[in-house]
């Protein structure tokens, strides 16, 4: 198991690069490894589309900033959350320079009974997860990001997405790092965080 490459995959918000374009078969290369992830039995339900075309990206980051400003109007941050807060503007600043927008999507919309919900998320997330391991290990980065589903049905229509049938799920703005630390982020330790047994407060 690489712990390192586990350890020290992150929210890659800053550190990408806006002027260097993403191969396309470093995407699918990606991609390929995100489709290996396990699904509640065996579904697979996971779609991606890759969006680079420039008037699209403009276009979903017009709705992504939208969403995003919406979400930070809701909100009054700790102290602490001030740093990932302005990493998450300057991302939706930027998003329509990111070199690629990649959503992630899952078959059928999200049911209302509790059991089946968690199972419809669950077995997309892993997939997500595999494909920004993959991204980390090449040299690029990327970010789960959801403000945009805000605006799901707009973008769907943008895309030709069926929003009946298809819904998004995330959008990740790929792009290759630019330097930065590779150290693992500031954590908890598990011991801190996990209880035995009975849940204590």
């Amino acid at each position: 198991m690489d712990a390192d490459l586990l350890m020290t995959t992150r929210a890659f918000r800053r550190r990408l690069d806006l002027t260097r374009p993403v191969a396309r078969h470093d995407l699918l290369a990606c991609l390929e490894i995100a489709v290996h992830a396990p699904s509640g039995t065996n579904r697979q339900p996971w779609r991606f589309l890759v969006v680079q075309d420039v008037d699209l990206r403009r276009e979903i980051a017009a709705y992504y900033r939208k969403g995003f400003a919406a979400y930070l109007s809701t909100r009054t941050p700790r102290a602490d959350q001030l740093g990932d807060l302005a990493s998450g503007g300057r991302l939706a600043a930027t998003m329509h320079e990111v070199p690629a927008l990649v959503l992630c999507c899952s078959i059928g919309r999200p049911p209302s009974d509790p059991l089946r919900l968690a199972g419809f998320y669950g077995s997309v997330y892993p997939a997500v997860w595999n494909f920004l391991l993959a991204l980390h290990d090449r040299g690029l980065g990327s970010t789960i990001t959801t403000a945009h589903l805000a605006y799901e049905r707009e973008v769907a229509d943008l895309l030709g997405i069926p929003f009946d049938e298809v819904t998004q799920v995330a959008l990740l703005p790929v792009a290759h790092l630019l330097p930065g630390s590779g150290a693992a982020g500031p954590r908890r330790s598990a011991a801190e965080v996990t209880q035995w047994d009975r849940w204590s407060t």
